[in-house]
Parts: structure tokens; C-alpha cells; sequence
């Protein structure tokens, strides 16, 4: 990794350190207005979108050493497919905006918006990074098929989650039922309509809004191609 590669990720860092912190604040001055703890949760969702970028950089640290096929990096990807969900997790938290009296709506409005936007923020910025990997390995067609069924099964987790009440560690600490609840939609699907359309709604959400931010970066990269020439 170049010096000024370094020094853009550190930027970048402390940017998205930055913005989390402001969605934090927003909690905090709700907590401390109301004295209630009604949104807490929105802290430590946050908290969990951290880990795929956290991962998702060792990876990339680690594949600019070695080679993808290594045990360690093999792990590492799969550790970072398992909690990339969460970031995008973050948006079915809407369903528990209302109007609670305890604060303007407005302001509840505001800061449900500025944890969402950070967690979507933090998962392209982790799923872009491994996306450029794959472009070196496989070329760009097969690298956008393979972020494509990513995005896929980050909107299947979001309804897993959602809807079934299954999160990340599940598969470490019930993964026969875990796969039990993840087969059941397949073998019975009419039994299960909502999987299909949960998936399918949140899979066009993510991906469209991937594609735009993928081509803002892509943009910006070649601006600053052709500003050096």
C-alpha cells in the first residue's frame, strides 16, 4: 500500500469516525432530554455495521501480503460476508419510528436518517473495497456477479433478521436452527411469500443504491486519473 493510500484510508477513517459520532450524539442528546432510553438499540447496531469494515480492511491488508486462497484470508471473508448485513440492517429500524411524545418527531426523523445513512455508508465502503480485489482476480463481469449475490443474501439476512429474529452470532450459536429457518421458505415457498418479497425489496434498494455510489467513486478516481496527467 502507497503512502497516499494509506494516508486517504486514515482520512477516511476518521471521516466515518466522524459521522458515527454525530449519529451517537443525536442519541445521546435524546437520552438526555427525555431520559429515556426508547432507540439505545440504534448505538449498538451502529456499533455491530464497525465490524465489517474493521474486517474487511485486515483483508485487504492481509491479500496485499499473500494470496485469497489462504486459510486465514478464507476466514476473514467469511467473517465479513456474516456481519456485512448489519450495516444495511440498520434501515428495517424504521419500523420503530413513531411519534412519542417525548420529543419532536422531526428530531427522531433526523436521527433515524443520520444512522442509516452511516451504516450504508460503512457497508459500500467495505463492500467497495473487497469489489476492487475481485475486479484483479476475476475482471469486472465477474466481480459484479459476485457483489450482486452478495447484496442478495445481505437483503435475505435483513428479512432473517427482521422477520425470524436471527442475527450473526446465530451461526455459531444455533446454526441447525439457523439453517432449519434459512431452508423452510425454499422447500415450502408458498407458505413463505413474505421471504420473497422482503429479499426482493431491499435487494433493488441496496444494489441501486450501490451502482450510484460504485460510479460516484469510479468518477471521482478518474478525475483525479486525469488531474495528474
Amino acid at each position: 500500500m502507497s503512502a497516499t493510500t494509506r494516508t486517504l484510508r486514515d482520512q477516511l477513517l476518521l471521516t466515518l469516525v466522524a459521522s458515527s459520532t454525530v449519529s451517537v450524539g443525536l442519541l445521546a442528546g435524546r437520552i438526555i432530554a427525555t431520559q429515556t432510553y426508547t432507540y439505545g438499540f440504534l448505538a449498538w447496531n451502529l456499533a455491530l455495521a464497525w465490524l465489517p469494515v474493521l474486517v474487511a480492511w485486515w483483508l485487504l491488508a492481509r491479500l496485499d501480503r499473500g494470496r485469497w486462497q489462504q486459510w486465514a484470508n478464507l476466514i476473514l471473508t467469511a467473517l465479513w460476508l456474516v456481519f456485512l448485513p448489519n450495516t444495511f440492517y440498520i434501515a428495517s429500524d424504521m419500523i420503530h419510528l413513531r411519534s412519542t411524545g417525548d420529543i419532536s418527531m422531526l428530531y427522531d426523523v433526523t436521527m433515524f436518517i443520520s444512522f442509516v445513512f452511516n451504516g450504508f455508508v460503512l457497508g459500500y465502503v467495505s463492500l467497495y473495497g473487497v469489489h476492487a480485489r475481485l475486479r484483479r482476480s476475476l475482471g469486472r463481469s465477474g466481480a459484479h456477479v459476485i457483489v450482486g449475490l452478495v447484496l442478495l443474501l445481505c437483503s435475505f439476512a435483513i428479512y432473517l433478521g427482521r422477520y425470524l429474529r436471527w442475527n450473526s452470532w446465530d451461526i455459531i450459536l444455533n446454526p441447525f436452527g439457523l439453517i432449519f429457518d434459512v431452508s423452510e421458505p425454499f422447500v415450502n415457498p408458498s407458505s413463505h411469500p413474505q421471504v420473497f418479497t422482503t429479499t426482493l425489496m431491499f435487494f433493488i434498494l441496496l444494489a441501486s443504491m450501490y451502482v450510484v455510489s460504485y460510479r460516484l467513486v469510479r468518477l471521482a478516481q478518474q478525475q483525479v486519473s486525469d488531474a495528474k496527467r
